[in-house]
């Protein structure tokens, strides 16, 4: 066996985030593993991080690189293992079924439409397909669907970047993002989540009850529903923004979405996949692991890398396209085995609402403006790409 290379840089400077897909893709066909400098196994291929993600048991959750436990993002769920990770999970499995969420589609619908019907008097400006549009969509009406109170519903964004700029290993990005006062997001989360403070109508309340049937504790119940407040929004906003890119750039396959409207959902994961909002999954080996070639040693931690998966040309055919009818089933943008997305049936509620209402109302996008990425280490997308619609 040999030795694990040590890839030659580092992949989390501003220079390399701003240049995420095309490091990640070298990551990825520099070798099978390869050894960062702080001793870090960034694992890239389609083939082994879908077995990664599968082997719970050799790829532990429990202790992900760069992991700080004091971190003031909500740390539960990513951070448990099976069975305790199961018995969490079902909580908020519970909450999110089809079923509890067939009577929000109503409320995302109508929301869609008011908003799109606001983007029509723009018509032919240049519009933030993010700031102006997926993520002032999704900031408007998640927290309604949760049952949140409309007070200090502003802090959403410094609670996307509290997440996910934490998440990286320290750095140039981490410090930057460390050194802003996050005190403010951090007690409107406290009070915001709070039981009293809800609505006992929105599904926040259902994690609650979860509580009182001795599923979680009512301090578990509290993380879950900001851990759902999280993952509803951030990577829900940024794979819409992606697909509206998308829509711009591959107008043949906006035109056969408009023809056939239910490829929807299947737009909606080839978004997911051709730009996933996620680098990477942090594990930790809990034994040797053979990787080709190379063995990665018990007790090192390691990233499993979503995106550049999804772009493997071992696995996909002309992976740089955005296909609206490409086979996703094996797609990583959902993550994969007992982590894979909980919220996903909450995503494609949100997608299917505002999207859907955007390919029947809009005719056509191009692009307006340079693409400006997201500077978090782990999180990935657009921070801004302006666009112009044309109604119709």
């Amino acid at each position: 066996m040999k030795e694990i290379p040590l890839f030659p840089y580092d992949i989390f400077t501003p220079d390399a985030v701003r240049n995420a897909r095309a490091v990640d893709d070298e990551v990825r066909e520099f070798a099978p593993a390869v050894r960062l400098h702080d001793g870090t196994v960034m694992i890239a291929r389609h083939e082994h991080v879908t077995s990664g993600l599968l082997d719970w048991k050799s790829f532990s959750s429990a202790s992900r690189p760069w992991h700080d436990p004091n971190s003031p993002r909500p740390e539960i769920l990513l951070t448990d293992d099976p069975p305790r990770h199961t018995q969490v999970r079902k909580v908020v499995q519970d909450a999110l079924s089809p079923r509890a969420l067939e009577r929000t589609k109503a409320v995302f619908e109508a929301a869609a439409q008011e908003f799109v019907d606001e983007l029509r008097a723009r018509e032919g400006e240049a519009v933030d397909a993010v700031g102006e549009i997926t993520q002032a969509y999704i900031f408007r009406v998640l927290p309604d669907v949760l049952g949140l109170p409309q007070e200090g519903r502003h802090h959403m964004h410094g609670f996307s970047q509290m997440v996910w700029a934490t998440m990286g290993p320290p750095g140039e990005l981490f410090d930057e993002a460390m050194a802003h006062d996050f005190s403010a997001v951090i007690e409107w989360l406290g009070t915001a989540c709070d039981r009293d403070a809800i609505d006992p109508e929105g599904i926040g309340a259902e994690i609650f009850r979860a509580a009182d049937r001795g599923q979680v504790t009512m301090d578990e119940a509290k993380l879950l529903l900001q851990t759902i407040l999280s993952a509803g929004a951030d990577t829900t906003y940024l794979t819409m923004a992606n697909a509206i890119r998308a829509w711009a750039l591959f107008p043949d396959q906006y035109a056969k979405l408009r023809a056939n409207p239910k490829l929807l959902r299947n737009a909606f994961d080839e978004s997911l996949r051709w730009d996933s909002p996620s680098r990477m999954a942090g594990r930790i080996a809990t034994c040797d692991v053979q990787i080709d070639d190379l063995v990665v040693p018990a007790g090192t931690r390691c990233g499993l890398m979503f995106a550049a998966a999804n772009r493997d040309p071992r696995y996909w055919a002309e992976p740089e396209r955005y296909d609206i009818e490409r086979d996703n089933k094996h797609s990583l943008g959902w993550g994969y085995g007992v982590h894979g997305c909980v919220g996903r049936t909450l995503a494609q509620t949100e997608a299917s609402a505002f999207l859907g209402t955007l390919v029947r109302e809009v005719a056509g996008f191009e692009i307006a403006g340079d693409y400006e990425p997201w500077m978090t280490t782990v999180g990935h997308g657009p921070m801004k790409q302006p666009v112009r619609l044309r109604f119709g």
